[in-house]
């Protein structure tokens, strides 16, 4: 999931689109309690636009008792490749105390026509640095982030790692009653779930049983510019869902699944590959 460069105009209109979704399938989400966590993920996702296939990506999660891990990486193509080539890469890192994650360092490089890389470091969900390398240019319209939008936030990558409290299947309405705050080095912006429905997925490799539906809402509040049509458009979907599977041995849930309607048709990231499993805790050395 990438940004991408495209030339002519019926793809120049596609593009804030296409950058939608991109930002909405890192789904961003606060801890909304700490979590157990022993367990790894091994994803491919395969994103398509009114059915047709415009990107890949892969995704891993190394969660283990004291620290975790998550990185992400892909690219555009079939339809998407014949305007523009375009891939990225991300990752994110930090410890888990008393069961929640607790993020350290983010970064996320695009690469097409042009480069760019964002990086930033975290302290208690409050973010100590940041940049975006080639620094972009000022721009009048945009609304600035200040130092109180960089705190209290996540990463967009452990973000995208859905905690569930209790000791219930996390599987349930409850996952969905959560919401929270995102800075991804550039914009911060809400997310906001509502339980919609339970549903059955089956992936190609891998994952097959219960997913748990979630309404997905989002409301940007800095470091963008109000007359976006991208902006406008994503702030006023109401049909926006994730679908959300567990990674086994922990109560962490990640999105198998993402549905955004677009002007164009309706936009879907979907795994095909959802390859989970336990890890067993680490056993104290004695003497």
């Amino acid at each position: 999931m990438t940004k991408t460069s495209i030339g002519g105009h019926g793809a120049r209109a596609a593009l804030p689109t296409l950058r939608s979704f991109a930002l909405l399938a890192g789904l961003a989400l606060l801890p909304s309690a700490p979590a157990a966590a022993q367990g790894k993920l091994d994803a491919r996702y395969e994103v398509t636009l009114a059915g047709l296939p415009v990107g890949k990506g892969s995704w891993v999660v190394d969660i283990s008792d004291d620290q975790y891990s998550a990185s992400a990486s892909g690219g555009t193509s079939g339809l998407l490749k014949a305007f523009a080539s375009g891939s990225g890469t991300g990752g994110s890192q930090g410890r888990i105390v008393g069961g929640a994650l607790v993020p350290q360092v983010y970064s996320a490089t695009v690469l097409s026509k042009k480069s760019e890389t964002i990086r930033m470091s975290l302290n208690a969900g409050n973010i100590k640095e940041f940049s975006i390398d080639p620094e972009p240019p000022v721009d009048p319209d945009r609304i600035p982030v200040t130092d109180a939008h960089r705190r209290g936030v996540s990463d967009p990558m452990t973000g995208s790692l859905l905690r569930v409290p209790g000791t219930a299947d996390p599987l349930g309405p409850e996952a969905c009653r959560t919401g929270g705050a995102i800075f991804d080095g550039r914009m911060r912006y809400e997310l906001k779930l509502d339980y919609k429905r339970m549903e059955r997925v089956k992936a190609e490799k891998g994952y097959s049983g219960p997913v748990v539906v979630c309404a997905v809402y989002f409301t940007p509040v800095a470091g963008y510019i109000p007359d976006r049509a991208a902006i406008k458009w994503l702030a006023s979907q109401r049909n926006i869902e994730a679908w959300f599977a567990p990674i086994a041995g922990t109560r962490i849930l990640v999105p198998f699944r993402m549905m955004i309607p677009t002007p164009f048709g309706m936009g879907v990231l979907e795994a095909t590959q959802f390859v989970t499993q336990a890890t067993p805790p680490r056993v104290a050395k004695t003497q």
